[in-house]
């Protein structure tokens, strides 16, 4: 997924549509013609409509029939006919949508991959996060949420063929594209190059990694058709040995099945690697899309691996749409000519966490919790008009029938939470791990916490003894509060190093708190991505030293041990950073709900000691996903973190709003 790619909803599809105009089909599709040698894609002259016999006929061709496996997906080209894959010898297409399984709550799996089905496709893709697996080093979790090989398996179980997409830079718009924290302790290596430090960490995740995927193969009887080598690299493209390097560490390793990479329509001039079959991402369909990609292969059918049917959005900004009618439009035109395809995202899900990533084209911005991106399936796994659109294209084409429609998860509304308890951040810092002390500030990523690993997500304070006022200069990644004791005196952020100290009498606790909203996921800047205090802190140019530097991690054992803590009964409103306790009253059968914090500011919600995401009143996101799957029955455990001024209460609703309203 690029996040190069500015989408403006106000992207004149009048006149796309006017220069390049397919008819939507209702049954079936007829041959592409052959584009060998050409610059443009060519379009099909109009002829009778194919008979009943011609629609595509899946039956025989899916993980539920398919048990004796000795050719994968393949692609070939005749004399007779234009290029194309097959599976197990036969005529395949590919009709693709993302879900990410990170990305949604594993008991909500099962209904995601059914209503992919039900909708005519045949074929998931997933990418899959280094950073969540072995979140330190040699240390590697594929439990839970992370269980790949269980979502795998359970895709084969639905119907569904897999796409993997391993990385181990998956870009996703997840925190440094994928890439774990723990690399940018070394300021002299090199991501996603060939350098000895880097590919010396790729090995040891793929050691791992691989070993698992290698029985999900389709030739091993799972139903993993094709593996993606890296992603996007067209748009790094810092070392000309690097892919190649990681398409022999596959190959090495046991991967036999179909490789590709996969690269924005320009980029794939840079991305492309021989021996591996190269696939383009885009957002529209035009005569003139896979000109480049006719540079560097041909003999090959095309395959868009990234149809991007939406966006997603960043914090402070608005919320992304597409139309979808261009949507059916395009997806008519690609099975018209052949072209196999996934659409990104089919399901979007959420940024659980503190795993949003972040751009930065000029100006920093985070990405907000929800990954709805406008896709096929909502957020919480509700359908849309696209969905809708595209089921009934889809059942044009296929000879047989589609599946019913899964039943939508049920929502509720219940009785707004007041929290009874709060804690301030400061009577907290006891319950956390043992502070660092240092003479100088130390980045988040190098703390010597976790093992040796540094950490990852959250705050970090910083704490130290001033005599004296004036000009405070720090460098901060991403933003600070500044406190003298536990009075607030002001902000930093990565464009405003500077902060006046007012005078004081006596010596005082200066304190910095700092957060990482998220770090870049594209671009050749996530090589710069160290967060908290990046560098030395001054006032009036006199270094300071002797810092004491609390870890704010926010992990489920730190909620445990707040248990324990001296929480004090709310007044009518608070000043934070504090923790706010309530208890949300779910009744016997929990089910999906929103919540809304109007009249908050900015902060994260902690449901049973899950961290359901960020939220933030300068949107567009106004409400937060909580998974009736995550409720217990009756009483759940809420706890805000937020960092400036509390609200009232906490609401829920049975209704997403993504959008401010004006």
């Amino acid at each position: 997924m690029s996040s190069s790619m500015h989408f403006s909803p106000c992207l004149s599809w009048k006149r796309i549509l006017s220069v390049f105009i397919l008819p939507l089909i209702s049954a079936g599709f007829a041959p592409r013609a052959t584009y060998k040698g050409k610059k443009n894609l060519p379009v099909k002259e109009a002829g009778p409509q194919p008979q009943e016999s011609s629609r595509f006929n899946w039956s025989h061709l899916t993980p539920l029939e398919l048990k004796d496996r000795a050719v994968g997906l393949q692609t070939q080209s005749t004399p007779e006919s234009s290029p194309h894959f097959t599976l197990e010898g036969h005529k395949f297409l590919i009709f693709g949508g993302s879900i990410h399984y990170f990305r949604v709550p594993r008991g909500y799996w099962r209904d995601r991959l059914l209503k992919l089905q039900a909708c005519g496709f045949n074929t998931v893709t997933t990418y899959v996060p280094w950073n969540l697996h072995e979140p330190q080093r040699g240390t590697f979790d594929f439990s839970g949420n992370l269980d790949l090989e269980a979502f795998v398996w359970l895709a084969s179980e639905v119907g569904l063929w897999v796409i993997l997409r391993p990385g181990p830079y998956i870009c996703s718009e997840i925190d440094l594209g994928g890439l774990p924290s723990w690399l940018l302790q070394d300021p002299e290596l090199r991501l996603r190059t060939a350098d000895q430090g880097f590919v010396q960490a790729v090995d040891r995740y793929f050691d791992h990694l691989i070993a698992r995927v290698l029985p999900l193969q389709y030739r091993q009887g799972g139903p993993v058709i094709a593996v993606q080598v890296e992603n996007e690299y067209g748009a790094f493209a810092k070392d000309w040995t690097y892919m190649p390097y990681l398409h022999q560490a596959l190959l090495s390793r046991g991967i036999v099945e179909l490789l590709l990479t996969s690269d924005a329509e320009k980029d794939v001039l840079q991305g492309s690697i021989k021996g591996v079959l190269a696939t383009i991402n885009i957002n529209s369909f035009r005569k003139d899309t896979f000109m480049h990609l006719e540079t560097v292969q041909i003999d090959k059918p095309i395959m868009i691996m990234e149809y991007w049917v939406g966006w997603f959005d960043t914090w402070g900004g608005k919320h992304k749409v597409k139309n979808a009618d261009a949507v059916v439009k395009s997806v008519s035109e690609f099975i018209k000519s052949e072209i196999s395809f996934n659409t990104y995202m089919f399901h979007g899900g959420t940024n659980f966490g503190f795993i949003n990533g972040a751009t930065d084209f000029g100006e920093y911005s985070s990405v907000v919790t929800s990954y709805d991106y406008d896709a096929v399936l909502t957020e919480a796994g509700d359908y849309t008009e696209k969905y809708f659109k595209l089921r009934k294209l889809l059942g044009s084409v296929l000879a047989s029938p589609l599946p019913a429609l899964p039943a939508l998860i049920p929502k509720a509304v219940y009785p707004p939470v007041r929290p009874c308890l709060y804690l301030p951040l400061w009577d907290a810092l006891q319950h956390l791990n043992e502070p660092v002390i240092s003479s100088a500030p130390v980045n988040m990523e190098s703390l010597p916490i976790n093992s040796g690993n540094g950490q990852s997500y959250g705050f970090v304070l910083y704490e130290t003894r001033i005599c004296s006022g004036g000009w405070l200069r720090a460098d901060v990644r991403d933003t600070a509060q500044v406190f003298l004791n536990e009075i607030r005196i002001g902000s930093l952020d990565d464009g405003h190093e500077t902060l006046n100290i007012p005078a004081v009498r006596e010596c005082q606790l200066l304190r910095i708190l700092v957060e990482n909203q998220g770090r870049v996921n594209y671009s050749w800047k996530i090589q710069d991505q160290q967060k908290g205090v990046t560098g030395p802190v001054t006032i009036n140019g006199t270094l300071l030293k002797g810092f004491t530097i609390y870890s704010l991690e926010m992990k489920t054992s730190f909620f445990e041990r707040l248990r324990s803590a001296a929480w004090r009964p709310v007044s009518n409103s608070s000043l934070g950073p504090a923790f706010y306790l309530g208890t949300l009253q779910a009744g016997p059968s929990p089910r999906d709900t929103f919540l809304r914090l109007p009249d908050w500011s900015y902060g994260f919600v902690f449901i049973n000691g899950r961290n359901l995401g960020r939220y933030w009143n300068i949107g567009p996101q106004q409400t937060l996903y909580l998974p009736g799957a995550w409720l217990h029955p009756e009483d759940n455990e809420i706890i805000v973190f937020e960092r400036s001024k509390s609200g009232s209460s906490i609401q829920t609703t049975d209704t997403p709003k993504l959008k401010m309203v004006p």
